[in-house]
């Protein structure tokens, strides 16, 4: 017990501030880091993104056990959710909300009988940029010269309490084409912007211009 009282004497400080910051990134903020590039080019390999975790709801920390009810999630966010079905922490981009119906053809949507208005933006070697015009929200996707499997899905309408979302490189993401809509239980939270990010093939150099930078 001496040895416990000592320790706690001499380090109280540093255990009262990791435990605040643990509570704080499990229920206020937090940030992740991205592994691959299924949200390219909105989000790269290397990027840490800022999730606010009160934007929908106050949780216990620690837990998925919600205390009160904020806000939905809305057509564009980009939201962070632990997919049982991935078996994995994943982000995404939120494409249809309870009641919507949703098709995709040649990667192009179709929102409740509308299709979304799109722009090319740049042509890269096995790819091109487009702008996609989300309900208002414009956003940059990626689509593949030779379309995938991915390109394409029938009209469904989304059930309440889920959420249809897709990584914005659109012929590379495991979402919702593959793990089925999102249960609103599983959302951590919204990512807000980039906080710093590392370029993997450049030694893990910061990327200066995407420091700060505002997600959308």
């Amino acid at each position: 017990m001496k040895l416990v009282y000592k320790f706690w004497k001499n380090n109280r400080s540093l255990i009262v501030f990791i435990a605040l910051m643990s509570v704080f990134r499990s229920a206020v903020a937090d940030w992740y880091e991205v592994p691959t590039g299924s949200m390219k080019p909105t989000i790269q390999e290397g990027d840490r993104i800022l999730t606010d975790k009160m934007a929908y709801d106050i949780r216990v920390p620690f837990t998925h056990i919600k205390l009160l009810k904020l806000a939905d999630p809305q057509t564009g966010d980009i939201i962070v959710f632990d997919s049982q079905a991935a078996d994995n922490r994943l982000i995404k981009r939120v494409i249809g909300i309870p009641g919507d119906t949703v098709a995709l053809e040649n990667n192009e949507l179709i929102i409740n009988g509308q299709k979304l208005n799109y722009a090319d933006q740049r042509s890269n070697i096995d790819s091109l940029d487009k702008i996609e015009n989300l309900n208002g929200l414009k956003h940059s996707i990626r689509v593949a010269n030779i379309p995938s499997r991915l390109s394409g899905f029938d009209a469904i309408t989304i059930p309440d309490d889920y959420y249809l979302a897709m990584g914005d490189n659109r012929d590379n993401s495991a979402d919702s084409r593959v793990i089925g809509l999102i249960p609103r239980d599983e959302l951590l939270g919204k990512a807000e912007r980039v906080i710093v990010s590392l370029d993997y093939d450049n030694y893990y150099l910061p990327r200066k211009d995407r420091v700060l930078k505002k997600l959308n």
